[in-house]
């Protein structure tokens, strides 16, 4: 889900800074990495393909077809899932650039593109997900103003502002990447998918990877104060006493709650390492240090993997956890359950929802 993305940071070290260190001492290499480790990377993220386009697909399906799963919350996860879908379509292309970073055949406007569309939606994933852990503060903490606040025709528009928010804010990629070559040199055979030598020059860059830094660091510090002060009510609320109706609202918050949390720590453990390795890099550059560089690329390229890994990860813990989404996903694809099984589980889910809203339509 997002830091500024994986492409983007493949576009800012790999192709340029990285080559240029090394063209001190030899000609460019043909691969950045090693040929069995490029497969294996190959390999994990083909399979994180398959999952994660069948399992959001089936996400957006779920919600779509079924009218009790679409709550404003499954909304949000609706969205996340699109944007999720959208980063996966951008795949192949930075595959294609992991394992020849020269020349780029396919043109300026893919370029600036694919990127633009991975940015993008990383931006969309971590808005639509703080926007979705701060409608279940409301929800929690405040029950009655949530009926009324938090509407279904609310939540769309709101996806709807956050996206365009995340679109503006990817558009410098049209102007900080592009298909560059070295002066004299053939484009044939030297042209780079990169960030170009006026957003070097300018300071453009500079601003765009403090801006992917705020997208990240930001939310997370939102989302674990906001989680805090949720687990704190839901404290409270267990050591007063309480009638029957509220118990079984508190267990289904509880429930969903506990599936967000997850949601969020799965999204910062894929992420961080994006920022260490460029943190590492930074630091390279500045003290001219070999040892250094090529520890930061080799951070770099797990963040490649756990970035792919953040956009396939959600419908598998929607699944894992939820008996009510595996329950919907059985009846998306004609699957029949034994009557013991279905009423036993229906039981169940009268307290533990996937995600239940109290917000009105």
């Amino acid at each position: 889900m997002s830091n500024g993305s994986s492409t983007f940071n493949c576009s800012l070290n790999c192709s340029q800074d990285y080559l240029d260190y090394y063209s001190n001492w030899f000609d460019y290499p043909l691969h950045l990495f090693p040929i069995p480790v490029l497969t294996g990377i190959t390999v994990t993220c083909i399979l994180l393909f398959i999952i994660g386009v069948w399992g959001n697909m089936m996400t957006i399906l779920v919600v779509s077809k079924f009218k009790d799963m679409r709550t404003t919350t499954n909304l949000y996860l609706s969205s996340v899932a699109f944007s999720d879908i959208l980063i996966f379509l951008c795949m192949p292309l930075d595959l294609y650039r992991l394992w020849q970073y020269r020349p780029w055949n396919f043109g300026g406007i893919l370029c600036k593109l694919f990127q633009f569309v991975s940015e993008s939606c990383t931006y969309s994933a971590i808005l639509n997900i703080t926007a979705l852990s701060v409608e279940r503060y409301f929800a929690i903490c405040f029950p009655l103003k949530a009926k009324v606040v938090v509407t279904k025709g609310r939540v769309k528009l709101l996806i709807l502002f956050l996206w365009v928010v995340a679109i503006v804010s990817a558009g410098p990629i049209f102007v900080l990447v592009g298909v560059e070559h070295e002066n004299g040199t053939d484009p044939l055979v030297t042209n780079e998918c990169k960030a170009t030598e006026y957003a070097m020059r300018s300071g453009l860059l500079t601003v765009m990877v403090w801006l992917s830094s705020v997208f990240f660091f930001l939310p997370v510090f939102c989302l674990t104060v906001l989680y805090s002060l949720i687990g704190r009510k839901l404290w409270r609320r267990k050591r007063e006493t309480v009638g029957p109706n509220t118990s079984v609202r508190d267990k289904s918050n509880k429930q969903t709650v506990k599936m967000l949390a997850v949601v969020v720590f799965a999204f910062v453990l894929c992420w961080l390492p994006f920022h260490v390795g460029r943190y590492l890099f930074s630091k390279s550059s500045e003290a001219g240090s070999l040892e250094m560089l090529q520890i930061s690329q080799y951070c770099n390229l797990v963040s490649f993997v756990l970035f792919y890994l953040s956009a396939a990860i959600n419908p598998i813990l929607y699944n894992i956890m939820s008996k009510k989404y595996r329950m919907a996903a059985y009846k998306l694809f004609g699957i029949q359950l034994s009557a013991q099984r279905t009423t036993s589980t229906t039981k169940d889910e009268s307290s533990r929802a996937w995600t239940d809203s109290s917000a009105s339509t």
